[in-house]
């Protein structure tokens, strides 16, 4: 039975394995379950409901891929489009949360349907890989410098706009997180961000940072996801800066989950000799099903974890890993008031962790073709001053077919380009 619902071969792999490797995949990513209802919070949203949303989308959509999929890999709230969503939707826009959600929730049911037709190639081949390497690359400083921000070892100046803050509590906690993350890491501790995350939480109490409510319970029943539950606004769907907006959604997740499922498939030894991925179309689905369901809760994109790697590290071959590591994000639930007494300090260690390994993707850059590595630099550098993953993007799109264009390398640019650039000029004139 375990091998038709997991794909779980008794003859090559072991159960007890199995068990260990989903549950180290959950203590790998489940920093998550702080770290995003803090950044969803920023936008006016519930924590506590979003909390719920996390765990219980997070959970769906990697049990989803256990069954379909049977690959030990797992999936929750993607680190970038969560900071997309907070830091450029709602602050860098104006839009409300819940039109921001409404976008989220879009992008899922396309993401449902070009799966289905078997597009997302089209759509993915269409960007060129050195902007593909930028993106990551971007988004991972973009983390890294929202991590220093919220800690405040990163603050506003009339005379420079940013400069190095005073140290203060909450500063120094975030240092203490970022350093602690840091060495948990290259010490090959499981399990590595979530344990600093705990530990500067414990550290902060004295200090003043973490808060501890009066008559607090560290067990609760789960937070009502009703302040969050279906609160779409549709009033602002159908306009240039909202198709643009679901074109970055899709394609950023898009981009993210393929090229997750890439390297961890390689990883497992299931990658067949043509370079195709086993069941990776099952796989994509029970992403976009995720995001749907996650964004009606109050959660936003879903995508594959590259976390999942410490799992298939320990043996995890199968779905049985991955049904591990849902169930325990259901289990979670009920240790939210836990995972609420985090303070933003303590989860930048996290953040600025992610962007370290977001920033790998930098030195597959080309940077010998200054066709292709300015429109990279770009890409990477607007993402931080703009503050917004969106305009990076498209900034450095832009970049990419303006240069080849006036250099006479019309070959390198895709039609599906020449479109995008024509739409994103058309958004600048008309913002």
């Amino acid at each position: 039975m375990l091998q038709k619902l997991f794909g779980f071969d008794p003859k090559k792999m072991n159960l007890k394995t199995e068990l260990i490797a989903g549950l180290t995949t959950f203590l790998t990513m489940s920093y998550i379950l702080a770290v995003n209802p803090d950044i969803l919070g920023s936008t006016g949203m519930d924590k506590g409901a979003v909390f719920t949303a996390t765990a219980i989308a997070s959970a769906i959509s990697t049990l989803l891929l256990a069954f379909m999929a049977k690959l030990p890999f797992a999936q929750a709230p993607s680190m970038g489009l969560n900071a997309f969503f907070a830091f450029t939707l709602v602050q860098g826009m104006g839009y409300s949360w819940q039109v921001a959600m409404t976008a989220m929730f879009v992008e899922g049911i396309i993401f449902i349907l070009i799966t289905f037709l078997n597009v997302r190639e089209l759509i993915l081949n269409s960007i060129p890989m050195n902007l593909r390497y930028a993106i990551s690359g971007g988004i991972g400083m973009f983390i890294a410098f929202i991590g220093l921000k919220n800690a405040q070892i990163i603050v506003s100046d009339p005379a420079t706009f940013v400069k190095f803050g005073p140290f203060t509590p909450v500063s120094l906690l975030a240092i203490i997180g970022i350093l602690l993350s840091g060495i948990l890491i290259i010490r090959k501790v499981k399990g590595a961000l979530f344990f600093s995350i705990i530990i500067c939480t414990i550290i902060g109490i004295p200090m003043g940072v973490t808060e501890i409510p009066k008559n607090f319970i560290p067990v609760s029943l789960p937070h009502s996801m009703a302040p969050t539950f279906c609160q779409f606004d549709f009033s602002q769907i159908f306009s240039l800066d909202m198709a643009v907006i679901i074109f970055t959604l899709l394609f950023m997740n898009i981009f993210d989950t393929v090229g997750t499922l890439v390297g961890l498939a390689s990883k497992t030894g299931v990658m067949q000799k043509d370079g195709q991925i086993p069941r990776v179309k099952e796989a994509m689905m029970s992403d976009a099903i995720g995001t749907t369901i996650g964004s009606m809760m109050g959660s936003s994109t879903i995508t594959t974890y590259v976390e999942s790697a410490s799992g298939i590290a320990e043996g995890g071959r199968s779905g049985m890993t991955s049904f591990t590591t849902g169930m325990l994000f259901i289990v979670a639930l009920i240790f939210s008031p836990i995972f609420l007494l985090i303070p933003s300090a303590a989860t930048s260690g996290a953040l600025v962790l992610v962007g370290v390994f977001m920033m790998d993707s930098v030195s597959k850059v080309d940077m010998t073709d200054m066709s292709e590595a300015l429109p990279a630099f770009v890409t990477m550098i607007m993402m931080v001053l703009t503050y917004s993953i969106a305009d990076g993007m498209v900034l450095g799109l832009l970049t990419y077919v303006l240069v080849k264009v006036a250099t006479g390398k019309f070959k390198d640019v895709s039609i599906t380009m020449y479109v995008l650039a024509v739409l994103f000029i058309l958004k600048f004139i008309f913002a």
